[in-house]
């Protein structure tokens, strides 16, 4: 549920006010000024609640639901019960993004843990630093020398940003983060633990073992990024490791020297890119997804999650298994399997 110490709505919201957000039409003219106090889900609700519904899979949950206001489509909205003011849209989760970040803002823009401003008298800011009016350096943070930091940005505690580093306007980088060797956009959230720029992975064999190649790329990270807790990033090795703009990656994710993100990809927990792996814009992975190296993905693909990739994917398509084959493919093999297990019965055995 949502705590009220943790997440106060900033204020009261009618429907009217929600449509007008949402861009949903509010078929009750008369509940245009019912009070919403809070989101929850279908499943709970409550008095004051906006929730939402989102197909007919879902309707069930209409029955017996109580709550002020309800984003659903239009086949749902004569199931809606009596009292509850009806938002219709065609994307009802979408739409309840919007109301709950017009309602919780603090909810998807971190804040300083310590509540200072400015420099906190207990970071660390090398002299040769820029740190721009507005941005928040708080307590047991490091900014190195010749680094820079933007207006509107929080370095939360214990964070460290590297010499010569640059971190834009309105960023977060959260606690224990490290930063080293890499250019940062603007509206970039990295949370908590997560390590930027170490060396690569890049050893060639030598006589008495293992001999390291030198890594001395960077890392790009373009504006609207946001990267998960305890994610890691490894520098390039001679070229760049570079993360397009508005990549969402989650936590506990792997990516290694010389990978290129593209635009607007999504990349869930526990996924792991090797070296020099490149992905098209808008590409999808599903958890655990592993991608070997030189590996090249194309546009708008989906890899479904717990895939190991081992082959070129071309723009569009849909890959799932270990190693990940076509879904189509590999949905027939799961069947086929499937059928030469079922026990077959015998010809001639008797009914009797």
């Amino acid at each position: 549920m949502t705590d009220p110490v943790f997440f106060a709505p900033s204020r009261r919201y009618t429907a009217a006010e929600i449509a007008a957000v949402t861009g949903a039409q509010l078929l009750d003219s008369d509940a245009a000024d019912v009070a919403i106090t809070g989101i929850a889900p279908a499943s709970e609700g409550g008095a004051g609640k906006l929730v939402y519904v989102e197909n007919k899979r879902n309707a069930h949950l209409l029955g017996g639901l109580q709550a002020a206001a309800i984003l659903c489509t239009s086949d749902l909205s004569a199931s809606v019960p009596a009292g509850i003011a009806r938002l219709v849209t065609p994307r009802p989760q979408y739409a309840f993004a919007l109301a709950g970040r017009t309602l919780y803002p603090a909810s998807v823009s971190p804040r300083a843990v310590t509540g200072e401003t400015g420099v906190s008298p207990s970071a660390h800011v090398a002299p040769s630093a820029r740190v721009e009016e507005g941005a928040i350096i708080e307590a047991g943070a490091v900014v190195g020398e010749e680094a820079a930091v933007g207006k509107g940005t929080v370095v939360a505690p214990n964070a460290v940003i590297g010499p010569f580093c640059r971190v834009g306007r309105d960023c977060y980088i959260g606690p224990n983060v490290s930063l080293q060797y890499a250019m940062v956009g603007d509206r970039v959230f990295i949370h908590g633990g997560a390590q930027i720029g170490q060396d690569g992975f890049g050893f060639v064999p030598g006589a008495a073992g293992p001999e390291r190649i030198p890594q001395i790329g960077r890392v790009i990270i373009q504006n609207d990024v946001e990267i998960g807790a305890n994610t890691t990033v490894d520098r390039g090795a001679m070229s760049d490791t570079v993360i397009g703009e508005g990549t969402k990656i989650d936590n506990l994710v792997q990516v290694a020297h010389n990978v290129r993100i593209g635009r607007g990809c999504v990349i869930a927990g526990h996924s792991g890119l090797s070296g020099s792996v490149t992905m098209g814009d808008f590409v999808m992975l599903g958890g655990r997804v592993g991608i070997a190296d030189h590996i090249s993905i194309g546009d708008r693909v989906q890899i479904a999650a717990s895939s190991g990739l081992m082959h070129d994917v071309p723009s569009g398509e849909r890959w799932a298994g270990s190693p990940a084959r076509p879904m189509r493919e590999f949905f027939k093999e799961v069947a086929a399997i499937r059928s030469l297990m079922k026990p077959k019965s015998s010809k001639g055995e008797s009914n009797g």
